[in-house]
């Protein structure tokens, strides 16, 4: 069995150790951030920080799970596994990105709905979707029920169209 592993390694799989410390990193940001929220609490009992928290831990916790993983070998892939592997596409990586990076450029003038509308087909076109009106039509209902339920909470994010306001 370790000579199996040994063998997948040298065939040229690789442990992405270094994943596993990203999102580890990434988990730890998320619990710092979530410090400098106020613990207020609303009727529901929980606070604006309870979800940056339950994120957080979430995040350190598979990066924890995934380094140790990596320095197993477990993740270590076969030649069979690249062959199938899909290769990176650029446009792809950048389009996904530019779904993450929208909502920071335009929540402020466009509001949550329609920023995380353009964000949702912005990232439905990375992964191959090529139906745009749907891809919108369905990031649009998501956002605004998002916000409603919010709303709701008594969580305000901000005004639902800023720019008619």
């Amino acid at each position: 069995m370790s000579s199996m592993k040994n063998d997948s390694v040298a065939a040229g799989g690789r442990r992405p150790w270094w994943l596993g410390l990203a999102i580890l990193i990434m988990g730890a940001l998320w619990l710092n951030g979530a410090r400098g929220i106020a613990s207020t609490t609303n009727y529901v009992g929980l606070g604006p920080a309870a979800i940056v928290l339950a994120v957080g831990l979430v995040l350190v916790l598979l990066g924890f799970l995934l380094i140790v993983q990596a320095l197993k070998g477990q993740l270590a892939s076969s030649a069979e596994d690249e062959e199938e592997e899909a290769s990176f596409s650029r446009p792809a990586f950048l389009m996904a990105l530019a779904g993450v990076g929208v909502p920071l450029l335009t929540i402020c003038w466009l509001g949550f709905p329609f920023s995380a509308m353009l964000a949702f087909t912005l990232v439905t076109h990375a992964f191959g979707s090529r139906r745009t009106m749907l891809d919108l039509g369905i990031g649009a209902l998501i956002a605004s029920l998002a916000w409603l339920g919010f709303s709701r909470l008594g969580i305000s994010l901000g005004p639902f169209f800023p720019l008619l306001g």
